[in-house]
């Protein structure tokens, strides 16, 4: 096998969890690279743990905190609360667990499909990705300025592949306007399960969200005195998406203070449609010497 049908087969992997009881499930951990469990792996698993108590109905809308940074090397357990099961409407709640404490929280609610009114914002104006060369490694001497634990991230070859309209410099970042656009695909092909589909695009909402935050500030998640974390992350499924097709993650940052800083994205499909909206808000801090 490839290495790039390996990736995909152990991101799927991590999308496989075993059943120990009745609303109970354990899920795989993966090292990406960074020093925590990455949250989009903790929402993916959650989202599924939740699907898997639910009948005949797709995911909606989410709103989930992070409460403790994951440990990569152990599993995690999920406990669903079936809340409510209504007639048009499902709600979960899950907690996920790991070493006997609560690391994460999750809030969803199910929809049986139905017909409305639609509007939607229109796609950017930006250029396709067949007009944006692919993302260049980082140099030798980029690397050499990059702390250890991060060199993995730069030097992987993961699941899901992404293309700025605009490249940013994590290495020298500058300060700049709070806003970014970038396309992004999974690298190969998935079962056509809308409801995996779903998991796997709150899974890459989580790349590059919060981030949006700091480019005012011209910093960088490799600045040693940077302490940069999620604390929540919500998420609104508009329509159905297939993620092995290009998406555009429209992102923006109305704000930070408090040592926090709010973004915000939506996700268009090729053609244009809307297809999910996400908000999330991060810890900002700079690390006590």
């Amino acid at each position: 096998m490839s290495d790039q049908g390996q990736t995909i087969e152990h991101l799927l992997q991590l999308m496989r969890l075993e059943p120990l009881e009745v609303n109970l499930f354990r899920g795989e951990s993966r090292d990406i690279g960074t020093p925590r469990v990455f949250g989009g792996q903790v929402l993916s698993q959650a989202i599924l743990a939740a699907r898997a108590t639910v009948q005949e109905r797709l995911i909606h809308s989410l709103h989930a905190y992070f409460l403790r940074a994951g440990d990569p090397d152990a599993p995690i357990v999920y406990d669903v609360d079936r809340s409510r099961d209504g007639r048009s409407f499902t709600s979960r709640r899950v907690v996920a667990i790991q070493h006997g404490r609560p690391i994460f929280t999750l809030a969803a609610s199910f929809q049986l499909e139905q017909e409305g009114l639609e509007h939607q914002f229109a796609l950017p104006d930006v250029p396709g990705p067949d007009e944006l060369a692919e993302p260049v490694p980082l140099s030798e001497e980029q690397l050499s300025h990059v702390p250890q634990k991060f060199r993995r991230w730069f030097n992987r070859f993961g699941p899901f592949e992404f293309r700025q309209v605009v490249p940013l410099d994590p290495v020298s970042p500058r300060p700049g306007p709070p806003y970014r656009q970038l396309w992004f695909r999974l690298r190969g092909e998935v079962p056509a399960d809308q409801g995996l589909h779903r998991a796997l695009l709150a899974y890459a909402s989580d790349f590059h969200l919060v981030g949006t935050a700091t480019l005012p500030h011209g910093l960088s998640f490799l600045d040693g005195r940077l302490v940069l974390a999620s604390l929540d992350h919500a998420m609104w499924f508009h329509r159905d998406v297939s993620v092995t097709d290009w998406l555009l993650y429209a992102c923006d940052s109305p704000s930070t203070s408090g040592g926090r800083g709010l973004a915000r994205g939506l996700i268009y499909d090729s053609a244009g449609r809307l297809v999910a909206s996400t908000a999330q808000e991060g810890m900002i801090r700079w690390r006590n010497e």
